[in-house]
């Protein structure tokens, strides 16, 4: 399974009109948060929209944006707030997600060129982060995102990949494992392979982000691996 996030000249959804679901990072310039921790949460609040009633049920209020969205590129942006723009932000219609420390917003998805105008002039570009120190090894039991080791990407553009192999493993679970991860809060990790992990790891079976080209990197390159056990279980007969 791959992301539907293909380079652009092969993408016949292209002709569908496009959509983009919003997140917006709190980064306050004294207490800006550790970027895994960034990562996870962005995730996590990726798969709370999906997994949102408002999003699910057919009358549900932002499941005809959610349609669209799916139905064209999967696109994600992030952008970065502080002060009286997160206040703003988090008046719009959205979810909230918290980690150790990061606070991540996610919002219904809006046309590309139809940004509501709290969000807009938010800065998209240069959103970068630090951990404090390395991250411990993630927990066998536990969701993991696997970034590529071979490439370089600003936290914003980080976030986004992992937001997409968080939706990979939601498509490719039940319904009933579905529940499970909902109702245990999304517990994931988001780690960089080792070198000589990562090429076993896109041949795996498991599912593949392939990024479209738009920013930042070549189109068409790998960004991250969903490994969850149950997708493990499927994929790799283990």
């Amino acid at each position: 399974m791959t992301s539907t996030d293909t380079p652009r000249d092969q993408d016949p959804r292209d002709e569908a009109p496009q959509f983009v679901l919003p997140l917006v990072v709190r980064i306050e310039k004294t207490a800006p948060p550790a970027r895994t921790d960034a990562l996870q949460t962005a995730a996590r609040a990726v798969l709370a929209l999906l997994s949102d009633e408002r999003a699910t049920e057919e009358d549900g209020a932002w499941a005809r944006a959610v349609r669209d969205w799916q139905d064209a590129r999967i696109r994600k942006v992030v952008r970065r707030a502080r002060g009286a723009e997160w206040r703003k932000a988090s008046a719009l219609p959205g979810i909230t997600v918290t980690g150790e420390s990061a606070q991540v917003r996610v919002f219904p998805p809006v046309p590309l060129d139809g940004w509501p105008r709290e969000l807009v002039k938010l800065q998209v570009s240069g959103t970068d982060l630090d951990d404090p120190a390395p991250p411990a090894a993630p927990e066998d039991t536990v969701p993991v995102l696997w970034l590529n080791p071979a490439l370089e990407m600003s936290a914003g553009k980080a976030m986004a990949q992992a937001g997409h192999g968080a939706q990979l493993a939601w498509w490719g679970l039940d319904g009933a494992a579905r529940a499970a991860w909902r109702a245990a809060g999304f517990p994931l990790s988001v780690r960089t392979a080792e070198p000589g992990r990562w090429a076993e790891l896109t041949t795996s079976g498991l599912p593949v982000v392939r990024d479209a080209g738009f920013t930042e990197i070549a189109p068409g390159s790998c960004t991250v691996v969903a490994d969850h056990p149950l997708l493990r279980i499927c994929h790799m007969g283990l």
